[in-house]
């Protein structure tokens, strides 16, 4: 499971909260030269979201008082030795109601580290893990093909059967064996 999506469906009404809350966090990570522990941090809170159900009704509910989550998250934040920063901006978030803009506020910090060393951001979404080795190529094509540095996550979504789709900023490029195999049913449809 991708680690935004157990978040990702309470997260599209406060998309439009994702710019300004990480860009806070951003320029305070920066002025603490703390950008990859932060990043790194933020990673660590959506793998645990996404690895917990139970923690992702728990961000979701509305049932669940402010107070509860901002004490049930800084529990698990202390618990997992989360860097200060990143557990005193979760715990804002909690206090604001804003937990399931999550997921889009680490997508901004990202490409915000991601822009301050010089990289592009890509993703590429694929049935299986990828090995090291073909994750380096897939980074290298990447790199030859837009003239810069490539921050390559991999995501896996097995639904996608074979192949590979990449995503880079708005760009999308779907190679994948589903995408292909529902193109060969649309021609042979119309064929018929």
């Amino acid at each position: 499971m991708r680690p935004d999506a157990v978040l990702a469906d309470s997260s599209e009404g406060l998309a439009s909260l994702a710019g300004p809350y990480a860009s806070a966090l951003f320029a305070i990570a920066a002025e603490r030269d703390a950008l990859e522990r932060t990043e790194q941090g933020l990673e660590a809170v959506l793998a645990l979201t996404a690895g917990s159900a139970d923690l992702g009704r728990l961000i979701r509910s509305p049932v669940v008082a402010r107070a509860g989550q901002e004490r049930a998250v800084a529990a698990i934040l202390d618990a997992m030795g989360s860097d200060p920063l990143v557990r005193n901006f979760v715990g804002v978030l909690a206090r604001n109601r804003r937990l399931g803009a999550l997921p889009a506020i680490v997508r901004r910090f990202r490409a915000l580290a991601a822009e301050r060393r010089g990289e592009v951001e890509a993703v590429a979404e694929t049935a299986i893990d990828l090995d090291d080795a073909t994750t380096g190529r897939i980074r290298d094509a990447l790199a030859d093909a837009l003239g810069r540095r490539v921050a390559l996550r991999t995501e896996v979504d097995p639904e996608l059967l074979g192949g590979l789709v990449v995503r880079v900023g708005s760009i999308r490029v779907d190679g994948s064996l589903r995408t292909q195999l529902q193109s060969l049913a649309h021609v042979m449809k119309g064929a018929a």
